[in-house]
This record gives structure tokens, C-alpha cells and sequence, in this order.
């Protein structure tokens, strides 16, 4: 049974991870971005392929997004939500990057994401993400324009 003081601590420690792993990807720091993913993540992203599976599959994919950009990632988590029992929780917020690809491109854009964790050793780690994009039916496009 998890009380509310321990529910409140296991939601500061989740609230924490995920401002550490907000500065790390503005960092661009790989290293510190992983230190939370489980090694049996599965992960749902806004690009292609439709997952991602096990921590080595997501560092991957998260190497190649820090060198698409020029200089730091703007990186911002909007609208938190954490909700944590026993040995689990989830999370959902509105996520934005800001920030200029290696080709010149500007980016700006908002999604939406869910992330699951799991107490393992006491320690809170990341096991499921899934960020997502809106689309237009009309066209079939993504809708990368929208903002909060």
C-alpha cells in the first residue's frame, strides 16, 4: 500500500528524472538523456519506425536527433501530469523543440507524450514512451503547427 507521503516522494523523484533528462537533451548529453532508460523500453515516436525497442534502439535514435541540430535543443515540457503508485507511474505533458538542424532548417514544433515508469531497486526508470503528433484528415499530414 503506498501512502500519500510516499506517492508524493515518488512523484518528486519522476518529477525530478524528467527535468534532468529535459536538461539533458537541451545539452544534447547522451549520456545523462539515458541515464533513466530502462534496458527493456519500448518506445512509440513521432518518426519512423513505429518503435523503438530496448534502451540500445532508443540511444541510437536519440544520437542521431542531437547531431540533426546546430547548437543546443530548445526543449520544453508543458502541462506535467505524474501519477505514481507502488512500483508504477505514468506521465503526460505537451513536449516543444526549438532549434535549428544541421541543414538550416528551423524547427518548432509541439507533441504530445506519455511516458511509463517502473520502480526497479528503488530506482524510478523510464520503460514506455509515447509521443505523437495530430493529423489532418483532410490531407493525411502530421499537424506540426499547432501550440498550446
Amino acid at each position: 500500500m503506498t501512502t500519500e507521503n510516499g506517492r508524493a516522494s515518488d512523484e518528486a523523484q519522476i518529477h525530478k528524472l524528467i527535468e534532468d533528462r529535459v536538461e539533458a537533451v537541451r545539452d544534447k548529453d547522451l549520456a545523462r538523456a539515458m541515464a533513466s532508460v530502462g534496458p527493456e523500453i519500448l518506445s512509440f515516436d513521432v518518426v519512423n519506425p513505429l518503435r523503438y525497442s530496448g534502451s540500445e534502439a532508443l540511444r541510437q535514435r536519440a544520437q542521431a536527433w542531437f547531431s540533426s541540430y546546430q547548437g543546443p535543443i530548445g526543449f520544453e515540457v508543458r502541462d506535467l501530469s505524474i501519477t505514481a503508485g507502488h512500483d508504477v507511474a505514468f506521465s503526460y505533458s505537451l513536449n516543444r523543440v526549438v532549434g535549428t538542424l544541421t541543414d538550416g532548417t528551423r524547427i518548432d514544433m509541439w507533441w504530445r507524450s506519455t511516458v511509463g515508469y517502473r520502480k526497479v531497486d528503488g530506482r524510478w526508470l523510464t520503460t514506455h514512451e509515447h509521443n505523437s503528433v495530430p493529423f489532418n484528415p483532410e490531407n493525411g499530414k502530421a499537424s506540426l503547427d499547432l501550440k498550446p
